[in-house]
């Protein structure tokens, strides 16, 4: 349950069965507040599931924490997602004499398993006539104490994934809650149910009940990549991992990145679609796929793509879907509503199995390994790292790019991990002075141009999700026409100034906030001596990245920044407030 508190952290509840008897634990807040208070490894049996919450339908609550029961008290069920028709079947239930204890739309499921149980069904048989009735998004776990020897379970739009050891199993929402007792999986797709006994597991089509036979597969991530290894939180510990996940990425068969490359060639248009830190990784890709491919792909946040796009695709369009799990739920929307135009898909997620990876036609899985904590630094890597693959091997494609300088770009990709190391290594405790400097400001503005404005807004989102801070991201040509509004002596501008094409133009701006009193921090090439004297702070980065992949090495003082913030105000930047790491609710 600690290893999945990260998915959700505002109720956490546990029941087991005992001698034909359930017996739960449950109340609002964090693991630890809770265990403190009711000592969760004090319950009875062999056989047992658990939640911990992240709030779509009512507040957090002893009464809404999952898991949710049945009127007999004999069904126990925990879910993740949204039942959209819940009120509709809420009601219905009601006027049936059902009674219910929470606002949430998961306490219809025991309900209903009860009716068909009452009705002699088995309880596998009373989940699948559930899912007849329940539309949304879910990954469903169900016992009862009729069957007290197994777990049910099924998912349509949520992660769910069964772990298999010596004489027990396992079925999380995510790998890393059992990587400690077994590293053999098996992937449980959507429109499956699986019937769970500690020596077997069961999988069953939904639709026919026909009986599915699905390998186990090994997975390679240890135990310790899974945990914290040493350092004080896994935000800092993943920021450290981002040259190893880099370089793994590089490592991706030519051939899987070659047929991304022709799934774009192919297109008539070309949409990038993702939300939030995949999102400013799509920015980049634009920049990346105009300078290396001659091809200008539009960028749109996946919430509003079918109502911006609307019935204008075509099978001649294709869609690049970018989510570092795989399950975000605009993100999913966005690519289904563009399936039923005959949208090609080219999916890139650093989740093996996940909902994306089963709609696109093809996906570029990256190796990042896993990533606890909720903002993504090392997942963010490895999307950019990917596309600029991607984006190299569709220049080649088109041919308008010479063999040296091909050459030379790969060449310039593939140093891209030292350099990031370098970074981490030599500006890491200076993230952490001037986190001592800045951690009480109460805005800052964060400035770039170029593919550095996608730098500047990870930077600003950084600061926000983790810290509080309020940040503000904009193109530097922009800041001109109202943000320097913003700016009196003392104010906070984070300039991303590599030294590109648009060097001149922002040491213009620089001087521009300069004059008016702001203090400047800089993200600056090392041999930059001309920005370094108008700045107050810098971080240098080492010569020779082209702007291209620019945004890997840059982002890093950023990254670490915002990580000193929040623990200089005492926050946990591991478990943001209001936020989760996988957002599967629209």
């Amino acid at each position: 349950m600690k290893r999945l508190e990260y998915r959700g952290y505002d109720s956490v509840g546990i029941t087991t069965i005992s001698g034909n008897k359930l017996f739960v634990k449950k109340d609002k807040g964090k693991i630890d507040e809770v265990h403190k208070k009711l000592d969760l490894d004090d319950l009875p049996g062999s056989v047992g599931i658990g939640h911990t919450r992240w709030a779509t339908h009512g507040v957090p609550s002893l009464l809404n924490a999952h898991p949710h029961f049945d009127c007999t008290g004999q069904v126990a069920v925990v879910h993740n997602g949204v039942i959209d028709n819940f009120l509709e079947l809420r009601q219905e239930l009601a006027e049936r004499g059902h009674v219910f204890n929470s606002e949430t739309d998961t306490e219809v499921i025991p309900h209903m398993i009860e009716e068909h149980l009452r009705q002699g069904c088995s309880l596998a048989a009373a989940l699948k006539h559930v899912t007849t009735r329940i539309h949304g998004t879910y990954a469903i776990v169900a016992m009862s104490t009729s069957e007290p020897d197994k777990i049910v379970c099924t998912r349509d739009g949520n992660p769910l994934v069964i772990g298999r050891g010596m004489n027990a199993s396992y079925v999380s929402s995510d790998i890393p809650a059992f990587l400690p007792m077994t590293n053999r999986i098996i992937l449980l797709l959507d429109g499956e149910i699986a019937i769970i006994t500690a020596t077997e597991v069961t999988i069953e089509k939904l639709s026919d009940g026909a009986p599915v036979v699905r390998d186990v597969v090994k997975i390679s991530w240890t135990a310790d990549q899974a945990q914290k290894g040493g350092f004080p939180h896994f935000m800092l510990k993943e920021i450290h991992e981002q040259p190893d996940a880099i370089r793994n990425t590089l490592r991706l068969r030519p051939d899987v990145i070659r047929r991304g490359a022709e799934l774009l060639s192919d297109a008539a248009r070309i949409f990038l679609l993702a939300m939030g830190t995949s999102g400013h990784a799509a920015m980049a890709a634009r920049y990346m796929f105009s300078s290396l491919a001659r091809t200008v792909p539009t960028f749109e946040l996946a919430s509003d793509f079918a109502d911006i796009v609307g019935r204008t695709l075509t099978d001649q369009d294709c869609i690049v879907a970018i989510t570092q799990s795989g399950e975000t739920t605009d993100t999913i929307s966005a690519v289904k509503y563009a399936r039923s135009f005959g949208t090609h898909v080219l999916a890139i997620t650093n989740v093996v199995g996940s909902s994306i990876t089963r709609l696109a036609d093809h996906v570029v899985i990256t190796q990042a390994g896993p990533e606890i904590g909720v903002a993504a630094t090392k997942t963010f890597m490895v999307q950019l790292t990917s596309l600029a693959q991607i984006a190299l091997a569709l220049g080649e494609m088109k041919g308008v790019l010479d063999a040296d300088v091909l050459q030379d770009k790969r060449k310039a990709l593939e140093a891209v991990p030292d350099i990031v190391s370098n970074v981490i290594s030599l500006q890491e405790e200076r993230a952490r002075r001037l986190a001592g400097f800045y951690y009480d400001a109460p805005s800052l503005l964060f400035l770039g141009r170029g593919i550095s404005i996608a730098t500047a807004r990870e930077g600003a989102l950084k600061l926000k999700e983790i810290a509080y801070n309020h940040a503000e991201a904009y193109s530097a040509g922009e800041s001109k026409h109202g943000p320097i509004a913003l700016v009196e002596p003392g104010y906070p501008v984070i300039f991303v100034a590599p030294r590109d094409e648009t060097h001149s133009k922002i040491v213009g701006n620089v001087m521009e906030m300069k004059a008016r009193g702001a203090s400047i921090v800089s993200v600056i090439d090392s041999s930059d001596q001309e920005i370094a004297h108008l700045s107050d702070h810098v971080f240098a980065v080492p010569s020779g990245v082209p702007a291209e992949f620019s945004v890997m090495p840059y982002v890093v003082p950023l990254q670490l920044f915002s990580y000193y913030v929040a623990r200089r105000k005492g926050y946990d930047p591991d478990k943001p407030r209001n936020l989760a790491k996988s957002v599967t609710v629209l």
